[in-house]
């Protein structure tokens, strides 16, 4: 039985409760019994595909505001495109593998290195499935769509394979090897890290000038006293130190500072700074040289007697700080590196995995951490008289985002992808794909422009192993033979067996190399970059799964992710097969509280989605994400919660009303059709199409923001504060089969329903509750259509006359405003209103159905129109064309109608009504004049 049985005429009897908290989990519940999702993905069968790819959060810990904000993102174009003529199968993923989980169980008190590596994966393994359980039923309780029991897990034997297959064709393709240059180090996580693993955060370093002796000047400098004035900010590198660069074309002076026995070589851009930083107040400048003279000198290392430091010539010495001329360590640093490598100088680390030196950086320093190594190179060059002054110095420094520890660069022998080799049909792919800000192709473009290779080996075990072999000359084998036997091992087994069995049950039956004649193999113990596991997820999941394509239509997550997730996906995706893995790329800001600050624990200052939907519901979060510009940092916090709830209680009103009123409507036997419907009501279904129309733009555009105002607008502006104030009047005053009634029913049901279908993708909790009162043939919500847009053939007409008459509403309600402030009526229906018009407006009135119409929509009384040349003087003039005149209407209220009337109680068996309310009630409740019901 339809909820309008159980009504009486604008009565309800039904109760709409909200109770958001618990209706909505028991909703969810339905959803998940009647297997909803699946039922609209066969639905969809055979429509053009759209597959918005999910970018794997990762398996740890409940879900924060940032997660939730993402995952209802995602859900409303989903569940948009699934009603709107498109198959869009989601498939939730997680990111499974890495340090993180690692460092969970090293919390819990497993220790990896007493373990076996099988037995501490299998830790690591069951760890991750429990994590991603946990926060599957969160997101679920948000009310999210999509494919949860086949999600996409980057430790799946499937993905494992596919992820070598990626790897395999980069390295056929020249992509892949293996090299010492510095990376990023993280001493805390002993291992490489990627750029977009780290997060930066302000430090004070000890930076420091000094002098190092020349020791051959090529007849140029004169070695007895004469020293190169360095700068550095890392001074525990100083012990690695092998050369000094400079830049070719800087002008360089030879300087004896007053009172000094030492000539110093500064760049003459900074010598006037330096000079007044280290205090000399006069100094002679002996001499000027080029740069290019200076390459090839050489320098006493300050502490190492043996070592002497070669002058070079490098791009990356700056004239803006320092002294122009840069201590250099190819071993901890990539510019130093580059330059080291140009010439032929050894890669030198005298620092271990744990961030400890080395015996190699001598007696003074072994067994030193590095950061306090800072101090004793600070006292040994004051000792030996060759500071020239001590800086603090603040700057953005890279930290460890998961230990929170600063990194170090540090060379260590690692496996590459090479960025460079692909670097053109990169940034050309960058260029087919549309951003959402347009802003994100210039800055994914410019931050692949200026990648440099890509580290992707990692001294961990929880993850997908490098499947590399040596032979016995250490020859590194990756050979497509190789590879793809690994990946079908992987897809059978997972990657667990490449840590069971020994290298030579790896390779293919009677696999032989030349580079190993005894037939003996070793195994690559490096595990892939997590970056490499998500990145290879075009391959893991949009070509593996048959109801998915690939290049995905859309990504979408946070802005970190352009040196993240997008950036590590289009790399694999060109390397792989040439083209971007997405079309569209749509990025989001961060969460932040209420102050702007960011969300962390420690600082107590976080909101858990769970936190808010116990207190208000998942449709209060939804609305939220809704109501928020999602394309810069967002603030969040109780505060901006309950105004969402007090906005959501004004749209489910508007709804409750709407539903109530239209509850003894069937639209199988009472519509009207459109040319039979009143002007007004043809003008409020042409301003709900276009309604539906900018409502489909916005989802189209991913425009959020601008949806949510403009429906915000269109129920409270348009509906409650328009039509449905003034429907009451004829919905609940004119006969119950009145062509009036029903035309005004007519389009309140049309609308509701629209309205229902337009809000699914954001509130689907509260659609399918309103939907159950529906009298519409598909049983929940989420399993219709979005309306279409319609069009009439007056449309345009009906849509310019009606909005002309709404400026002169405005003018009307203005002076009905001042007549209520003067006390001379109360409400609108206290109000006689005389309007002076021209012949125009008169035209305009007459064609939206006369003065009666107008006084229905106006909601006054009584209603006269004079020719606007005889205005009375007390009438408010808005133009020579359109006068105003509001007094208190004539007559008594009518009990029933509320209007002021000058025939109440004309007809005497019901002494409070107006003449037309009795005839009506007389002809539908016949029984009640003998009852005497008069109200």
């Amino acid at each position: 039985m339809r909820v309008k049985d159980t009504l009486n005429l604008g009565k309800t009897k039904f109760k709409m409760r909200g109770n958001l908290p618990v209706k909505e989990a028991q909703r969810e519940k339905v959803w998940e019994d009647n297997h909803v999702y699946e039922q609209r993905q066969k639905l969809n069968q055979g429509k053009p595909t759209f597959i918005l790819h999910d970018g794997p959060p990762y398996a740890n810990g409940d879900i924060h505001m940032g997660h939730a904000m993402n995952k209802i993102s995602k859900d409303f174009i989903v569940r948009f495109k699934s009603m709107n003529g498109y198959r869009a199968p989601y498939v939730p993923g997680w990111d499974t593998h890495g340090l993180p989980i690692e460092q969970k169980l090293t919390q819990a008190g497993y220790d990896r290195k007493k373990m076996s590596t099988n037995a501490f994966r299998k830790l690591c393994h069951d760890y991750a499935l429990k994590q991603v359980n946990r926060q599957r039923d969160e997101f679920k309780r948000l009310g999210v769509t999509g494919d949860w029991n086949h999600p996409y897990l980057t430790l799946k034997p499937e993905f494992e394979a596919a992820e070598i297959r990626v790897f395999g064709k980069m390295a056929e393709k020249g992509l892949i090897y293996r090299g010492k240059k510095p990376v990023i180090w993280s001493w805390s996580s002993e291992s490489a890290m990627a750029e977009a693993e780290v997060e930066y955060h302000d430090v004070t370093s000890p930076s420091v000038f000094y002098g190092e002796k020349v020791v051959d000047g090529k007849g140029l400098l004169d070695p007895k006293n004469t020293y190169f004035a360095v700068w550095t900010t890392t001074p525990w590198t100083i012990p690695a130190s092998e050369g000094i660069t400079v830049d070719a074309n800087f002008d360089y002076d030879v300087v004896n500072p007053d009172g000094s026995d030492r000539n110093y070589v500064i760049a003459d851009a900074l010598l006037k700074h330096d000079a007044e930083l280290f205090g000399w107040k006069k100094y002679n400048v002996v001499k000027t040289l080029k740069g290019s003279q200076l390459e090839k000198m050489t320098a006493q290392h300050p502490f190492n007697s043996d070592r002497k430091l070669l002058v070079m010539l490098g791009d990356f010495v700056t004239a803006d700080s320092g002294t122009g001329l840069v201590h250099t360590a190819p071993g901890f640093g990539e510019d130093d590196y580059n330059v080291g490598k140009k010439y032929g100088l050894d890669i030198f680390v005298d620092v271990d995995n744990k961030g400890y030196l080395t015996k190699e950086a001598g007696k003074d320093f072994e067994g030193i951490f590095y950061d306090d190594a800072n101090k004793i190179s600070l006292d040994k060059l004051k000792q030996k008289k060759l500071t020239l002054k001590y800086v603090p110095y603040k700057h953005s420094y890279p930290f460890d985002w998961r230990t929170k520890k600063p990194v170090i660069y540090r060379a260590t022998p690692q496996w590459f992808a090479s960025v460079d080799k692909i670097k053109k049909p990169l940034l050309k792919a960058v260029d087919t794909v549309k951003f959402h800000p347009s802003w994100g192709n210039k800055r994914l473009h410019n931050m692949l422009a200026n990648r440099g290779d890509w580290v992707i080996s990692r001294q961990r075990v929880w993850g997908v192993p490098l499947p590399i072999f040596y032979a016995e000359d250490g020859t590194a084998i990756i050979e497509p033979e190789t590879v793809n036997h690994v990946a079908d091992l992987f897809y059978k087994y997972g990657s667990n067996v490449w840590f069971e069995r020994d290298a030579k049950d790896l390779l293919p039956k009677g696999y032989t190399n030349s580079h190993s004649p005894h037939g003996k193999f070793t195994k690559e113990t490096d595990i892939m970059d997590v970056w490499f596991d998500s990145g290879s997820s075009h391959q893991g999941v949009l070509a593996e799964r048959p109801d998915l394509k690939y290049p995905a239509d859309l990504y979408l997550e946070g802005s970190d992710q352009y040196r993240g997730w997008f950036n590590s996906s289009i790399i694999t995706s060109v390397a792989f097969s040439g083209k971007a893995p997405y079309k569209q790329v749509v990025s989001q800001g961060f969460t932040l509280d209420g102050t702007g600050h960011k969300m962390s624990k420690s600082l107590g200052n976080t909101i858990a989605p769970s936190e808010v939907i116990k207190k208000m519901g998942a449709e209060i979060v939804r609305l939220w994400v809704a109501s928020v510009d999602t394309s810069a940092d967002v603030r969040c916090s109780m505060a901006s919660f309950a105004k969402i709830a007090g906005n959501y209680k004004k749209i489910r009103n508007t709804l409750r009303y709407m539903l109530s009123n239209t509850s003894d409507f069937d639209p199988k036997k009472n519509a009207v059709k459109f040319n039979d419907l009143s002007s007004v009501d043809q003008y409020m279904l042409v301003k709900f199409n276009h309604f539906v129309s900018d409502i489909k733009n916005y989802f189209d555009n991913y425009d959020f923001l601008d949806m949510y105002k403009e429906f915000l607008k269109f129920v409270n502006s348009d509906l409650s504060a328009f039509y449905l104030d003034f429907a009451k009047d004829v919905v609940y005053i004119d006969s119950k089969d009145s062509v009036s009634r029903r035309s005004m029913q007519t389009v309140i049901y049309t609308i509701l329903v629209g309205l229902v279908k337009l809000m699914t993708p954001v509130l689907p909790h509260t659609a399918e509750e309103i939907w159950h009162f529906l009298d519409e043939p598909e049983q929940f919500a989420q399993l219709s259509e979005m309306p279409s847009v319609k069009h009439y053939d007056n449309e345009d007409q009906v849509y310019k006359e009606w909005n002309q008459f709404m400026e002169l509403r405005k003018d009307v309600l203005k002076s009905l405003e001042e007549a209520r402030d003067a006390k001379v009526i109360g409400k609108p229906s206290e109000a006689k209103l005389t309007l002076y018009l021209n012949d125009d407006v008169k035209n305009l009135f007459n064609s939206l159905g006369g003065n009666d119409e107008i006084r229905k929509v106006l909601m006054v009384s009584q209603l006269n129109t004079a020719d606007a040349s005889k205005a009375d003087d007390h009438a408010d003039k808005y133009s020579d064309d359109f006068y105003v005149l509001a007094q208190h209407a004539d007559g008594k209220p009518c009990r029933r109608c509320r209007m002021f009337k000058t025939d109440v109680g004309s007809d005497s068996d019901y002494p409070n009504f107006c003449a037309r309310c009795a005839k009506l009630v007389r002809k539908d409740f016949p029984s009640t004049v003998k009852d005497g019901f008069d109200d």
